[in-house]
């Protein structure tokens, strides 16, 4: 009985570690795949049908004040992150793109103190650091792919997260209403706030081949819709730690696929850049010393409001 036990975070861990992998080869469909310079489109076309599959299977719907926190949890965490993340992955390679997800933490914590009331720790504020300097190497360093305005678009989709995270661990979850149908409120929220953009900035939807339909399919349902459900599925069984362990799954798979598949290379330094700031993320995501006792799911909310950050969805 103590070796079956002892199986089984292993096997919850491998199955949820398909979604930040997942996550990892958004910037590849994206670039290979889609029509280019749709990023708004793209966005709408992957948060909208998947949210309204969720609400279709849950049947749940906001009520009360849950209807406005709704509303502005997917404006941050879908409506302004997806379009700015499909910024990002138009005008950067997935592997600078991905890794700019590191700075996550950091706006975590800043946003933690007014938000949270919490007070980072030393450790926490030397590992986002650590993180950032990683950061700056891959991006100064990679001259030849630096893009602007594709920097500043997935240093915000970041920020857009983390202040959608930090909320979400402020105003919780209502009760008796599950993660899928909180996931489903979002996107669908962010999808309609992304629709009229979408239609004002870039016209009619584009006309789409058999390659182009494959990849939002993708996106929609495999990227999002079963992604999402495999990662909040997780989380609330595993410990922090071992959620923060595979985060660093998503940009590094971003990485792999760009330089196997697409033949993007990456330097000595930019190598050096996003080791260190996979293992800053991972060292601000372990327990430090003795641990607090935890509510359910055996993590504290502030670790996993920054394992949550780090991720770079």
């Amino acid at each position: 009985m103590t070796a079956v036990r002892a199986t089984r975070p292993a096997a919850l861990a491998a199955v949820t570690a398909l979604a930040p992998v997942s996550w990892g080869t958004t910037y590849a469909v994206t670039t290979e795949f889609l029509p280019p310079d749709r990023p708004l489109f793209t966005a709408l076309a992957r948060a909208l049908p998947a949210g309204l599959a969720l609400l279709a299977v849950t049947r749940v719907l906001p009520r009360g004040a849950w209807w406005a926190k709704a509303a502005v949890l997917g404006a941050l965490n879908i409506g302004a992150f997806f379009p700015l993340l499909f910024v990002a992955a138009y005008r950067l390679p997935g592997g600078t793109a991905a890794v700019v997800g590191s700075l996550g933490p950091l706006f975590v914590v800043g946003l933690s103190v007014p938000l949270l009331g919490q007070r980072p720790a030393a450790r926490t504020l030397a590992a986002g650091t650590a993180a950032a300097f990683g950061v700056s190497l891959v991006v100064l360093r990679g001259a030849g792919a630096l893009d602007t305005v594709g920097v500043l678009a997935a240093a915000a989709s970041t920020a857009s997260m983390a202040a959608g995270t930090v909320l979400t661990k402020r105003w919780g979850r209502p009760d008796g209403v599950s993660p899928l149908a909180l996931t489903g409120w979002q996107l669908t929220a962010g999808g309609l706030l992304i629709a009229p953009l979408a239609l004002l900035a870039e016209g009619a939807p584009p006309a789409l081949d058999g390659r182009a339909t494959a990849g939002y399919l993708y996106l929609a349902l495999a990227n999002t819709a079963l992604a999402y459900w495999l990662w909040f599925r997780g989380i609330g069984r595993l410990t922090a730690t071992q959620a923060g362990f595979l985060g660093p799954l998503s940009p590094l798979t971003a990485a792999v696929v760009g330089w196997a598949a697409l033949g993007q290379e990456l330097t000595a330094a930019q190598l050096a850049g996003m080791t260190l700031a996979f293992t800053a993320t991972l060292a601000g995501q372990l327990p430090a010393g003795a641990r607090r006792p935890a509510g359910p799911g055996g993590s504290s909310g502030h670790d996993r409001t920054a394992v949550l950050a780090a991720q770079g969805r």
